[in-house]
């Protein structure tokens, strides 16, 4: 066992029980394998020896049928004898995998991974999708229904006054008229200069 602390602090830290460190720790590591003190260059299981270093754990199988884990009886039973056991056990029910909850749904967004939970969500008000928030803008999702309303809202829209009815040109300035406003080059001449 490990001294404990200095002489002027017999309390504090304690010297590591590694048999060739004389490094004295205040912090010291405590093995729960075999109870000993030791520094942090000692403290796993193979830097210091300790007999729970060969012990390989608690391991687990899969089982295909119902998707629950089935804990192994021995170290080094093979997975077909343990899943037999399962099997004879009963508690292996094929339709329990089926009822398992669903993953959740994805962002729609090209090459997004993202799962759309409550709180990571949007829902976007020109196409109805429901996208994570990286891909709230409607250009960051692709959104095919802003595009669609305002190709429909140019179509619907009549000339304002003083607009051509025939090319759409403006004659004169429309001040205050809202609406898809037609640029036209500078050799186009509207129906009112003789332009066809």
């Amino acid at each position: 066992m490990a001294r404990r602390g200095t002489e002027l602090f017999p309390d504090l830290g304690a010297h590591c029980d590694e048999a060739h460190c004389i490094q004295i720790d205040f912090l010291p590591f405590e093995c729960n394998g075999c109870g000993g003190s030791f520094c942090s260059a000692h403290r796993a299981y193979a830097d210091h020896g300790c007999a729970k270093a060969a012990d390989p754990g608690r391991t687990v199988v899969l089982c295909p049928d119902c998707g629950d884990a089935v804990e192994r009886a021995s170290p080094g039973q093979p997975d077909r004898d343990v899943l037999d056991a399962h099997a004879r056990s009963r508690r292996c029910d094929p339709a329990r995998k089926a009822t398992r909850r669903p993953p959740p749904p994805r962002c729609p967004a090209p090459r997004c991974r993202e799962a759309v939970t409550a709180s990571n969500a949007t829902h976007c008000k020109g196409c109805g999708l429901k996208v994570c928030l990286k891909h709230r803008f409607p250009d960051a999702h692709g959104c095919s229904g802003s595009a669609a309303r305002a190709a429909a809202e140019v179509e619907a829209a009549v000339p304002p006054a003083g607009a051509c009815q025939g090319c759409g040109a403006f004659r004169g300035v429309a001040r205050g008229v809202r609406g898809p406003y037609r640029r036209v080059k500078s050799s186009f001449r509207p129906c009112w200069a003789g332009g066809a």
